[in-house]
């Protein structure tokens, strides 16, 4: 006996680019003002929009902080080495800190990188040393400070 195994992808075609596009950009856009930069019916853009969370191509909406006004006055790239039996309890321990703000997994010099937020060098050092050091498999932590945003999502 054969078994194929089909998995379908959702085709994301232009209009929906363009719906997804003005979405990125301010989340809050109404439906009315999408239909009328786009050019198609109000109703047309609830669909597709729906659609598309259906799909999980929109996988939720959110709101982007300046971390100076909220008084965290440094932010920090961080990435880290792990020994890899502890990979997945030490990425599961990363995402439970509020001062993470962001994590992926990744390829090249480190295996997690994350962006960190304190509110001054002192309590950064806190955060490195005393929270993400001394979690059980952590081998590595190596940071650079985030000077300015030249782009953000």
């Amino acid at each position: 006996m054969v078994l194929f195994l089909v998995v379908r992808f959702m085709a994301v075609d232009e209009l929906n680019k363009k719906i997804l596009e003005i979405l990125r950009k301010n989340g809050r856009t109404s439906f009315t003002n999408i239909a009328e930069e786009v050019r198609v019916s109000e109703a047309t853009v609830r669909k597709r929009i729906k659609v598309l969370e259906e799909k999980k191509v929109i996988l939720g909406y959110t709101v982007v902080l300046d971390p100076l006004k909220m008084g965290y006055n440094v932010v920090a790239m961080v990435g880290l080495d792990i020994d890899p039996k502890k990979f997945l309890f030490v990425s599961e321990k990363i995402r439970e800190l509020d001062e993470v703000r962001w994590v992926a997994t990744s390829t090249g010099e480190h295996m997690l990188l994350m962006e960190v937020w304190a509110e001054d060098g002192q309590k950064l050092s806190r955060i490195l040393t005393g929270k993400i050091g001394k979690i059980d498999g952590v081998r590595k932590v190596q940071s650079s400070l985030i000077l300015e945003k030249q782009k953000s999502f």
